[in-house]
């Protein structure tokens, strides 16, 4: 090989090497909180904000801005219109969604930025008791290692929407079934 085409191949490797750090970031982000290490926020690409949605409570600096209360029924109904769409391990838009990039997309939709890792979303809004929550409210699960691992919606009468991995899309489940009670870590509400 001559010098030339060590030149040539050394730039071209150059200027890939951000782009495959980038889709290996991508490849191993989860909805499961991380065994070690701090979280690594992807940036959520924004979404159009419908009329009104950007009014939100004021709060302290770098506090999440509360959903106004007369946005939840439309929040719940935008997350259903999601039900079906594939989960995808990092995903965060409609081509496909891991646990919390679903609550992320939906809440930014409304002008309520949330985390994007499960347990930086379950320190957000308010801590509400199980049998207090409404529509709108976040649930959270521990169903890898320990504290809260996964994350859902409440829309009511006791179901929750969220994007599940075990069958693979956006659906919507009974809170109090079994498997979720066992594993149930908290509720917030982001609402005012």
């Amino acid at each position: 090989m001559n010098t030339a085409s060590y030149t040539d191949m050394t730039v071209v490797i150059r200027r890939l090497l951000p782009l495959a750090v980038v889709v290996l970031a991508v490849l191993t982000g989860a909805c499961a909180a991380r065994s070690a290490g701090p979280p690594v926020p992807r940036p959520f690409p924004g979404a159009a904000l419908p009329p009104g949605a950007g009014e939100t409570a004021p709060g302290p600096p770098g506090a999440v801005p509360a959903l106004v209360p007369a946005l939840v029924p439309a929040v719940v109904n935008t997350a259903l219109e999601f039900r079906g769409v594939p989960y995808r391990n990092g995903g965060s838009d409609p081509s496909g969604f891991d646990c919390s990039g679903f609550v992320q997309y939906v809440f930014a939709k409304f002008g309520t930025v949330l985390p994007r890792e499960v347990r930086d979303q379950y320190r957000e809004g308010r801590s509400v008791d199980l049998d207090e929550v409404k529509a709108g409210d976040l649930l959270f699960f521990e169903t890898v290692g320990r504290g809260a691992s996964h994350v859902g919606m409440v829309v009511g009468a006791g179901e929750f929407v969220h994007a599940p991995s075990s069958r693979g899309v956006v659906r919507v489940e009974r809170y109090d079934a079994d498997y979720w009670a066992t594993r149930f870590v908290g509720a917030r509400r982001v609402t005012q």
